[in-house]
């Protein structure tokens, strides 16, 4: 079957757009061919920083001729309603027409249009131009006098379609002025001529004559092989770099690998700014010495030709260029050490962190007051927590940070280790960052848990006090990740926290700051009083000013939001949502680790033969329940009347209820769930007796309600351990 090439050549795309170019286009034109019946066998998309291609493989010549029946109005309907008909159908009179009939509706008119398919080629002349002039680029542009909006200026147009074997046809169509062909181009420097080309086949080693790699995923193929040998024949290592590898790919038509190298010198700048440089500038990888795991003054360059000299020129240009930024990187490091941390935190107080929120400074200090509430609840000494709180956003405002921001945190660990701040001080500085996505790393250390909690519950509860939750898919505050960082925390540490207790410290208010700068730190330097006493000092001597909010409100709202949250998370592992919803539905389930504790012995026992008989049990009961509730208007709530128990299934059943609710309490106050599902299992016999053996609704106005308030009693005990109305199944 007949294959279709479609090449869009232009300048230079961005390569941060080219992998979604190639996607959409594959997209596009597909879906395009199947909704007009052109069914295909597959399709690939290539992308260079010049070209835009698809190859769809095994497509029909033409489309398949269709038959279709048109219904129109009923034999003897008004003129105007068979003119219609006609006119919608392409028949020249009623003559063209059969008549069919109902035996509901009568006789009608019915219309057979036959159409016959068009060509392949038609059909692609007539869906290319309209995707290219509606291309979904992140970014276009207008060139010269015409009206085509392409990321860059588009040259010329390859579409050819044919069976193997046989000489393709190319299709006829233009855009803009511009013709479509069966003529590209190869490399901008080394084969510039152009060329004719036929099927994908053709194509591409035409194109790899011309000194390009139309395959996306082989030339970083080429790039990772030819780094790594490159690194292994200097005794090195290359430090891959997923990210870079298809920024670089995107660059490059014809990829060839080079080593340069720096002075010595700069390798007294930490390695992820040395990285960061070189990558941030040059687009170079770095390369690691395997015999003292820090970076080597050699890097791999990429370059997109063959050069005379072997590459030498261009490797000493990118030197010249790393040179200079290293130079700068490391002036960079010298100033942020010379001046130290402490210098920078009077600036915060200009700083705003939010116009509802006051400034960074104030909410440092937020920080260090939670830090300080939450240290005791990790294992974390108070001083430290308060000391790591107070320091740990000021490399903010390090000219590191300024020029690299993906090293905050980072940096002010290596400078608080400089300033010979206590180790725990300093790796809070880094990690209460921490986790910033599902697969980044938990901190352990009680001090940076301490940090990283008070850090991301700040920001919550702020949030929620001025009403700037998440809606919908939009989160710039990026205030889900920060939940789901609290979770992590909490449950992978195996912390006991009482959630409603921690948010209610943390919207008690701000503090005045207007001093905090000025009497933690002295001239540049930390004060010579304790850094607790300081944050003492500073909370004793200023009112603390509330938010205007609803406080009890915004702070369960905000617990919902955790709960959400926790439903992902538990999800993504395994567990049902619906279980969560039944826990956290009980009055005063804050206890992250316990929700999820209950909610694993839940889901064990539902997963029983007596969980599963319980609840249908359960079910039954409530059903009743409800039903005569809404019947006499009236809510029928325990404990019963022990005389009014009559029948002995009913007796048993209220002795077993009094059973197991206090055996649930006392297992729940142990914190034994699963000692508190083995005592609500031993409800399923009598339950099940009691609905065998008594009529619930009963003659005697006295025993119904005595039994309805029964019913009652089996979702209290039940209510020791989950709101059983939220499990579904």
């Amino acid at each position: 079957m007949p294959d279709l090439l479609l090449e869009l050549f232009s300048e230079e795309i961005p390569a941060r757009m080219q992998a979604q170019a190639a996607d959409a286009l594959k997209k596009l034109v597909t879906d395009a061919l199947v909704e007009r019946g052109l069914l295909y066998e597959g399709a690939k998309a290539f992308v260079t920083p010049r070209r835009l291609a698809l190859a769809v493989h095994g497509l029909p010549g033409r489309q398949a001729d269709q038959r279709e029946e048109k219904k129109g109005p009923r034999v003897g309907a008004p003129e105007q309603a068979v003119a219609g008909f006609l006119k919608a159908a392409g028949l020249a009179s009623l003559d063209q027409a059969t008549i069919q009939s109902d035996p509901k509706k009568g006789d009608f008119y019915v219309a057979v249009v036959e159409k016959p398919g068009r060509a392949t080629t038609e059909v692609v002349a007539e869906i290319v131009p309209d995707i290219i002039r509606k291309f979904p680029w992140p970014k276009s542009m207008r060139w010269g006098s015409g009206t085509l909006r392409w990321v860059r200026p588009l040259h010329s147009i390859v579409a050819t379609f044919g069976a193997e074997g046989d000489e393709p046809e190319v299709v006829h169509f233009s855009v803009d002025g511009i013709e479509a062909s069966n003529v590209t181009r190869g490399h901008r420097f080394m084969a510039p001529e152009p060329f004719t080309v036929k099927r994908l086949d053709d194509w591409m080693a035409k194109l790899e004559a011309a000194k390009v790699v139309a395959d996306r995923d082989r030339r970083k193929e080429i790039i990772l092989n030819d780094a790594k040998d490159l690194a292994l024949a200097a005794g090195l290592e290359l430090v891959e770099d997923e990210g870079l590898l298809d920024e670089v790919c995107g660059l490059v038509e014809w990829p060839v690998v080079l080593m340069g190298s720096f002075e010595a010198r700069f390798l007294d700048i930490p390695d992820e700014v040395i990285r960061a440089t070189i990558r941030a500038n040059q687009k170079c990888f770095v390369l690691k010495d395997p015999k003292t795991g820090r970076l080597a003054n050699r890097f791999i360059l990429i370059s997109n030709l063959v050069a005379s000299d072997g590459g030498a020129a261009i490797v000493a240009g990118n030197e010249r260029v790393i040179r200079a930024r290293l130079s700068d990187a490391k002036f960079f490091w010298d100033t942020d050490r010379l001046n130290g941390l402490a210098s920078r935190m009077p600036k915060f107080q200009s700083i705003t962190f939010h116009e509802k929120l006051g400034s960074q400074a104030e909410r440092i200090e937020r920080i260090v007051r939670l830090a300080n509430e939450l240290a005791p609840k990790v294992g974390a000494p108070v001083a430290l927590a308060e000391e790591a709180a107070l320091v740990a956003k000021a490399d903010l405002l390090t000219e590191v940070v300024g020029e690299f921001p993906e090293l905050q945190g980072l940096m002010g660990r290596y400078y608080a280790q400089g300033e010979n701040l206590p180790p725990e001080v300093a790796a809070a500085c880094e990690e209460h960052y921490k986790p910033q996505g599902p697969n980044d790393r938990v901190p352990t250390a009680p001090v940076s848990v301490a940090v990283a909690l008070a850090d991301k519950i700040d920001t919550l509860v702020g949030f929620w006090a001025i009403d700037e939750k998440p809606t919908g898919s939009k989160d710039p505050y990026a205030l889900r990740r920060a939940a789901l960082g609290v979770i992590r925390i909490v449950l992978e540490n195996g912390l006991r926290l009482p959630l409603m207790s921690v948010f209610s410290c943390a919207a008690g208010g701000k503090s005045d700051l207007s001093a905090l700068a000025s009497v933690s730190l002295s001239e540049g330097k930390y004060s010579p009083k304790g850094t607790a006493e300081v944050i003492d000092d500073v909370l004793q001597s200023h009112r603390v000013a509330g938010l205007s909010f609803d406080k009890t409100k915004t702070l369960i709202d905000l617990l919902a939001f955790f709960a959400d949250r926790l439903k992902v998370y538990l999800r993504d592992r395994g567990a049902r949502h619906d279980l969560v919803d039944a826990v956290f539905a009980l009055e005063g389930q804050d206890d992250l680790l316990l929700v999820v504790r209950r909610v694993e012995a839940l889901a064990g026992f539902l997963a029983t033969e007596d969980g599963k008989n319980l609840l249908a049990g359960y079910r039954r009961a409530v059903n009743i329940l409800r039903i005569e509730e809404k019947k006499d208007g009236r809510a029928f709530a325990g404990p019963t009347v022990a005389a009014l128990l009559k029948e002995p299934a009913e007796e048993h059943l209220a002795a077993a209820i009094d059973d197991v609710k206090a055996r649930v309490s006392k297992a729940v106050a142990a914190e034994d769930f699963e000692a508190a599902m083995t005592a609500l299992s031993d409800l399923r016999q009598p339950v099940d007796a009691f609905f065998d053996a008594v009529t619930v609704n009963d003659a005697d106005p006295a025993l119904r309600e005595n039994r309805l308030k029964l019913l009652d009693e089996i979702r209290a005990a039940t209510r020791g351990i989950a709101d059983f109305d939220r499990i579904e199944g």
